[in-house]
């Protein structure tokens, strides 16, 4: 049988299954992708409204993803960088802080800032220079235990983990509390110190987008939702049977595997509500951190502080609340704009949409960073892959769609012998 006459089938055009697809198509073979939705992307996503791109959720690629520089045509998604640091809301007031060594703007805002003491701003420069040190294995091989832990046995005051660690990280974690591994921790700081945020000119969906477009023996069935999978058979949820020689699973398995029913994966949740305003308090592309813990919100960015591709005479805001509540979407609307006023100053603000994302991150403990291919494999025809191998991250999402193809290529062509990830991803 040739390579292209060999039945796969990819479950999911998120990340991963579109990974997936990329990896069979360099080996010659022709797979199909069944998509639950309209379009590619899964949860990195974007909408047109009112003229303005939203994001589905705040995201940004970190330029220092080893899988994304493999993967990805950075020039091509015109990459807008965020300044790296943030703005710190406390007490009425704001207040810069950043990395001097890669924008020097940052030295004296971050020396004389009240945001920790000497002791804290010497132990940056610490853990900065330990992390550079330390590779990717030994992070991820670490003794786990939680951010806060990690940072409090660091020496680092309770002022400095309040002010900016908990407001900064819990926006990247989805979590209020710093519960996250901290191998997650070492790998984000390290990434954030090797590159840079930065969100495509055309959002986030531009990612997906362009692997989705780069497929030229790829099929994709849009709208096409799967009830189940066995061995050699896929059964959507109106009644039709696939047969398939191959099935790998770029999304959450559990509910498609009758052995898999109670193993489901606790996710993350977390509110991006988008504004637009007349003018923009941060005149920079930088995130702004509510560091009050009476504040709602997390973190506010504007959207329209890089270069975009939509043309808007106003300013666009994005605000993320991590927290958990109980509010109605009327309510939160409310709650958020005073927190708006109340804790940034940012006064006469428009509704635009609101996004509940109640799968937005794996709730994961015993974070990896690699697998092996046959890590991959649930049975003789079947294959997981997505973000939940390994750690909640486009760079996992890409390494985990790669390896699950690796999986199926291997089983295929008995004695092939296949290409591991090596020092690119060290």
């Amino acid at each position: 049988m040739k390579k292209s006459e060999y039945k796969i089938h990819i479950i999911g055009a998120g990340i991963s299954g579109l990974i997936a697809a990329k990896v069979l198509e360099e080996s010659g073979y022709h797979p199909t992708i069944l998509e639950a939705s309209d379009s590619v992307g899964g949860r990195v996503k974007s909408d047109i409204v009112e003229g303005y791109s939203l994001d589905h959720g705040f995201q940004v690629l970190l330029t220092s993803y080893p899988a994304a520089k493999k993967y990805l045509d950075f020039k091509t998604l015109d990459l807008q960088e965020l300044l790296p640091g943030a703005i710190i809301f406390k007490d009425g007031k704001s207040q810069s802080i950043g990395d001097p060594l890669r924008n020097i703007s940052f030295l004296f805002p971050t020396i004389f800032s009240s945001i920790g003491n000497i002791s804290d701003k010497i132990k940056i420069l610490q853990l900065n220079s330990s992390l550079q040190k330390k590779d990717l294995k030994k992070i991820f091989t670490s003794t786990e235990k939680t951010t806060l832990q990690y940072l409090q046995d660091f020496g680092f005051s309770n002022k400095i983990i309040q002010q900016f660690f908990k407001p900064f990280f819990s926006g990247i974690f989805l979590e209020p509390n710093l519960e996250t591994s901290s191998r997650m921790f070492e790998f984000v700081y390290k990434m954030f110190g090797n590159g840079f945020a930065a969100i495509p000119k055309n959002g986030m969906q531009a990612i997906p987008n362009q692997i989705y477009n780069s497929l030229e023996n790829t099929k994709i069935q849009f709208e096409t939702r799967v009830k189940e999978v066995k061995n050699n058979r896929i059964i959507l949820v109106d009644g039709t049977e696939i047969e398939t020689n191959f099935t790998i699973i770029a999304t959450e398995a559990s509910s498609l595997i009758s052995n898999l029913n109670n193993q489901e994966i606790a996710w993350k949740s977390c509110d991006t509500l988008y504004f637009e305003t007349e003018n923009r308090i941060l005149k920079n592309p930088i995130i702004g951190l509510i560091a009050d813990e009476n504040a709602l919100i997390n973190n506010i960015f504007y959207h329209t502080s890089v270069t975009t591709s939509t043309k808007n005479k106003k300013e666009l805001l994005s605000v993320t609340v991590v927290k958990k509540h109980q509010l109605s979407e009327e309510n939160l609307i409310e709650k958020v704009k005073n927190d708006l006023q109340n804790f940034c100053g940012i006064k006469n603000v428009t509704f635009l949409k609101r996004y509940e994302i109640k799968k937005a991150l794996p709730k994961l403990s015993n974070l990896q960073y690699k697998l092996s291919h046959t890590e991959t494999q649930l049975n003789s025809s079947v294959f997981l892959a997505g973000d939940v191998l390994l750690n909640g991250s486009l760079n996992a999402a890409m390494i985990a769609g790669e390896k699950a193809a690796f999986g199926v290529i291997k089983t295929l062509e008995d004695g092939l012998i296949v290409e591991e990830l090596t020092s690119e991803y060290q």
